[in-house]
């Protein structure tokens, strides 16, 4: 079954709408659709699987091949507790104490003397802002 495609005729230009084909465009296309679906049709008869139906059924699960023992999987869960506490117990480690940000008493004392100090110059000036 020889189709020539109708470019190589030149007659299919691209981005055209469907209703801008010929009615040999949609004929071609049609039987190039056909025999792509026979010949999967050869394809699935030679592995041997069922051919697909077209209805919109959803594909079933696959199923796991890997399935862990309940033991394994306990153990599997201890080690990563495990290694969850000495993570966490790490992280905390590493962190440095934190510091002491407020001042000294000295410090706050030092700095309410120079605050009268201040005012008592702009209320001195007869000001009441600084």
């Amino acid at each position: 079954m020889g189709l020539t495609p109708p470019e190589a005729l030149g007659i299919i230009e691209p981005m055209k709408s469907l209703s801008d084909y010929s009615l040999v465009e949609l004929r071609w296309v049609i039987a190039l659709r056909e025999k792509i679906e026979a010949l999967q049709g050869e394809l699935d008869a030679i592995i041997g699987e069922v051919a697909v139906s077209t209805s919109n059924e959803a594909p079933a699960p696959a199923k796991r091949k890997y399935h862990m023992s309940a033991a394994h999987k306990r153990k599997l869960i201890k080690a990563l507790k495990k290694a969850r506490k000495i993570r966490w117990a790490n992280a905390k480690a590493a962190k440095p104490a934190k510091k002491d940000r407020r001042s000294s008493p000295a410090t706050r004392a030092k700095l309410r003397a120079a605050a009268k100090a201040r005012w008592a110059r702009v209320r001195a000036e007869g000001k009441t802002r600084l």
